[in-house]
Parts: structure tokens; C-alpha cells; sequence
């Protein structure tokens, strides 16, 4: 396997400004609604996705998800693809909690996962944790696989993703971190391409930039050794 990774991103200041100015991914401007990202609700990947989501939700309270009367009726709806997606309430993920709610903004997944102490990648669907950050696989007539982790673009999104009034990489508005993406999420770039794997990345990130070359620093240490010798 050969791992490729977009440098230019993970040492960026990027981070989440949900509740921050972020417009959200409706066809107009939609900072008022702050919805973020969760407009369409959540399409599962698979099965194992959506049983982790049914395990925590069922873990939320009134007091956490402003919905939670109405997920009685069932909170998972079936796409016309097939697909397991989260149902929509009032426009939006029926797991989003709207301005004003007393419980909090944002998803009651991530609150409820914050006030138990767990991580809320835990409880999320695979597709909320890993915003902005897409891992990609191709195999060639070999069977030899190439990973590239990069930043979600809107092309991810297919066709829908053109429609999007803003998206939160393609303008400098998220770029307001005060640490490296690569750290700032930590939890999941392992989550995505494990312990080792994420190691390695950091090793090459921190790297300096312009490392001398074997016979440049040997030149070097000549020079400072004649250059003490001539003062003895």
C-alpha cells in the first residue's frame, strides 16, 4: 500500500466554526439557521454505522435532543437508493437541536456524547465524524492499493455539492484554528488510518522543511572545526 497524504491541509489552521459564521451547505446563505452541515441529514455507510447510532441515541434525553418526542415515531428513514439515512425534522437532521434549544446547539449526538465523557466520533455517523477529511482508495491490476487522506471538497458531495452556497474549505472563514488540523483531529485521522499509520504522517509533517543533505552537513562541520582551529 502506498499512502499519500495532503500536506498543504493537515498543517492548515482549519477548524470547525460551526455556531462560528458558518453558512451552512443550503443554496443561499443560511448562517442564521445554524445548521451547519446537517441540512440533509446522515446516509449511513453500512449497517455497522447505523446500529452504532441507534446504540447512543437511545442514550439521549429530553433535555439533550429537542427532537426526542418525535424520533419516537422513528428517527432512520430509507433513501430511494437504498441507502439508511437520518430522517429530516423542520428542514433539517432530526438529530440537529435548533437555535435557542436549552439543552444546546449542534447535534445531540455530539452534546450527548460530551456529557457521558465519550468522544462523539463514538456516537456520530461515519460521515459526520470525518468532515473535512476524506480518505480515498484505489487498487490497481495488481492489487497494489493507494490511500490518499485529503480534505473533503464539494466534489465529494456529487452533483448536490454544486449547489452548496459555501463550503467550509474552499473559503479562508474556517482557516482560523490555533493548531495544525493534523492535531486538532488527532482522534480522527487514527480513527480513519490508525495509530501507526498516523505516527508516520506526523513524523513527516514536523519535519524541517529543508533537511541538509549527508555531504552539506559534512561540509559544514569541516568548516567548524577549521574555523576553531584557526583560533587556537
Amino acid at each position: 500500500r502506498t499512502w499519500i497524504v495532503d500536506a498543504t491541509f493537515l498543517r492548515s489552521s482549519w477548524k470547525c466554526i460551526f455556531g462560528e459564521g458558518c453558512k451552512g451547505v443550503l443554496e443561499t446563505d443560511a448562517t442564521h439557521l445554524n445548521q451547519g452541515c446537517c441540512s440533509y441529514g446522515a446516509h449511513f455507510g453500512d449497517e455497522e454505522d447505523v446500529a452504532k447510532v441507534v446504540k447512543h441515541a437511545v442514550r439521549l434525553t429530553e433535555k439533550n435532543w429537542q427532537f426526542k418526542k418525535k424520533a419516537n415515531s422513528g428517527f432512520l428513514k430509507k433513501m430511494p437508493s437504498g441507502e439508511t439515512a437520518t430522517r429530516r425534522v423542520e428542514g433539517a437532521c432530526i438529530f440537529l437541536n435548533r437555535p435557542g434549544f436549552a439543552g444546546g446547539e449542534g447535534c445531540a449526538l455530539h452534546i450527548g456524547a460530551l456529557e457521558a465523557g465519550e468522544r462523539p466520533l463514538d456516537w456520530k455517523p461515519t460521515v459526520c465524524w470525518q468532515l473535512p477529511v476524506h480518505l480515498e482508495h484505489s487498487e490497481d491490476d495488481t492489487g497494489w492499493v493507494t490511500t490518499i487522506l485529503r480534505e473533503w471538497k464539494r466534489r465529494d458531495w456529487g452533483v448536490s455539492g454544486d449547489e452548496f452556497h459555501w463550503w467550509c474549505t474552499d473559503t479562508p472563514d474556517a482557516f482560523v484554528g490555533r493548531e495544525p488540523v493534523y492535531k486538532y483531529l488527532r482522534d480522527e485521522i487514527v480513527e480513519l488510518v490508525g495509530k501507526k499509520v498516523y505516527d508516520c504522517i506526523v513524523e513527516l509533517l514536523e519535519r524541517p522543511r529543508n533537511t541538509p543533505l549527508p555531504h552539506e552537513a559534512e561540509v559544514r562541520l569541516t568548516a567548524r572545526r577549521q574555523r576553531q582551529g584557526a583560533k587556537k
